[in-house]
């Protein structure tokens, strides 16, 4: 409560620390607003996991109901991965320059390999999706449109990340933006894979003009 109250009750999960608007980070420092920079960034990050998590509870269905296809398995494979690997990034996000010391590349600090391996990825898959010439609109199927979503969370998450590089509070050998860069590129090709592999094409941003009139 605003007053510095806080009300009794019994839970496992909550702790009732957070009733005043702030909240804990991972390593170094006193608690922050809720409202803090680094909370938006990691809190964006969060919002791009549960949007993933939406794309692969949809390929999920689709195999338990039998019509899944193998690009679409393999997809929910590379979402989960995609997942994990986002914890990485909000970890160090959620940390004090107090604390950067105790960062670990791979579990709690984001390393060159998993920049390059993105980017490896990503070549690969763009030669066996068809590209789209111009803007598409999201929402020709329901994987697709998630992925569309967790890219649009994720870009949002990035542009955080750049106001924590300006501030000073992202490690001054972090990677969290070229990694954040690659993986919403890559998001934007997977949601083409996953349309494509149900055999549909996102449509064009731009409506076709009527042909003219003939005669």
């Amino acid at each position: 409560m605003s007053d510095g109250r806080r009300l009794p009750f019994d839970s496992i999960v909550a702790t009732g620390k957070g009733d005043d608007g702030t909240t804990g980070l991972l390593f170094g420092g006193d608690r922050v607003g809720k409202d803090d920079p680094r909370t938006e960034a990691y809190g964006a990050i969060d919002e791009a996991v549960s949007a993933l998590g939406m794309a692969r509870a949809e390929i999920g269905l689709k195999a338990a109901y039998g019509v899944s296809t193998p690009g679409l398995g393999s997809i929910g494979d590379l979402v989960l991965r995609l997942q994990r690997e986002l914890f990485v990034v909000a970890a160090e996000m959620a940390s004090n320059p107090d604390g950067w010391g105790r960062l670990e590349d791979d579990r709690t600090r984001v390393s060159p390999s998993m920049v390059d391996e993105i980017g490896r990825i990503l070549v690969e898959l763009e030669s066996h999706v068809e590209m789209p010439r111009e803007f598409v609109v999201p929402g020709e199927t329901r994987p697709g449109a998630a992925l569309e979503l967790a890219r649009t969370t994720l870009r949002r998450a990035e542009r955080r990340a750049v106001t924590l590089h300006r501030m000073g509070a992202l490690p001054p050998d972090s990677l969290a933006l070229p990694y954040l860069n690659r993986v919403a590129d890559l998001l934007w090709v997977l949601a083409r894979a996953a349309e494509q592999a149900e055999a549909r094409h996102a449509p064009p941003a731009t409506t076709p003009r009527p042909a003219p009139p003939r005669g």
